[in-house]
């Protein structure tokens, strides 16, 4: 017999959970944080959050003229910064599973004056309702790892992208040097989970966001992930010991 993902079990941090009930579980998370969520980021990444999505940016090379989706936008960091980018004639598309995220996301986008060639969209990363060959660039930031079916993700992302498109997917990895992971182990779960309580009353949140970093894929397994799902010339970057790391696809 086959398996069907009504018998499955993924993991929720350490947790193990029912296939089907994860993406409702990591929707709970991200509604309880999202109206806080530029906020806590700053003070567990201690701002270099903004320095990695400003690489990523550069990595991108997005030009005038082009389209972006930015999958699991969030509050819009990216969003805002590619619509500068690709002008008047150009088009962003700031989409995330979550309504709360992007509702707090669709208005900084208006805030900051890109409401002329944005638009904001409520999708499943692993179902992307967007036609074959729509964009010139997906970019994914802090996002894959709460997706369930990071495969089923990967091969949508790669359908929308036009050929000669690039995907780039800013994600926690593995640190590279062991010690420097022991510092770093101990940091997110002594820190993150105890500043999430003081500033969003929600230690849980920030208790998973530590553990999901563990289980997500390391820099080696994910490029490999790439190559299977079709993507050529796949590379990826360490950023702070490998804390984070950003992997690069293109499609052929």
């Amino acid at each position: 017999m086959t398996d069907t993902n009504d018998d499955k079990v993924t993991h929720f941090g350490y947790q193990q959970v029912p296939w089907q009930e994860k993406q409702q579980r990591v929707a709970g998370v991200f509604r309880s944080v999202a109206a806080k969520y530029d906020v806590m980021n700053d003070l567990i990444s201690l701002g270099s959050h903004r320095i990695l999505k400003r690489m990523t940016i550069e990595l991108a090379g997005v030009r005038p003229g082009q389209r972006v989706l930015d999958l699991a936008g969030g509050t819009g960091d990216l969003a805002i910064k590619f619509s500068r980018l690709v002008g008047e004639t150009g088009q962003v598309v700031l989409a995330d599973i979550n309504d709360a995220m992007l509702g707090v996301g669709r208005d900084r986008l208006y805030d900051a004056g890109c409401g002329h060639n944005t638009q904001v969209a409520q999708v499943n990363g692993e179902h992307l309702p967007f036609a074959d060959n729509s964009f010139h660039c997906v970019t994914i930031a802090f996002g894959l790892r709460n997706i369930t079916d990071k495969d089923a993700a990967l091969r949508s992302m790669l359908r929308v992208l036009k050929p000669g498109g690039r995907l780039l997917v800013l994600e926690f990895s593995q640190p590279v040097n062991k010690p420097f992971a022991k510092l770093y182990d101990l940091y997110s779960f002594a820190v993150w989970p105890r500043l999430g309580k003081l500033v969003v009353n929600d230690a849980d949140s920030y208790q998973y966001l530590a553990e999901s970093i563990r289980m997500h894929p390391d820099q080696d397994t994910l490029q490999g992930m790439m190559d299977e799902a079709g993507f050529v010339r796949t590379e990826y970057f360490n950023m702070i010991g490998g804390v984070v790391a950003l992997h690069r696809g293109f499609k052929a």
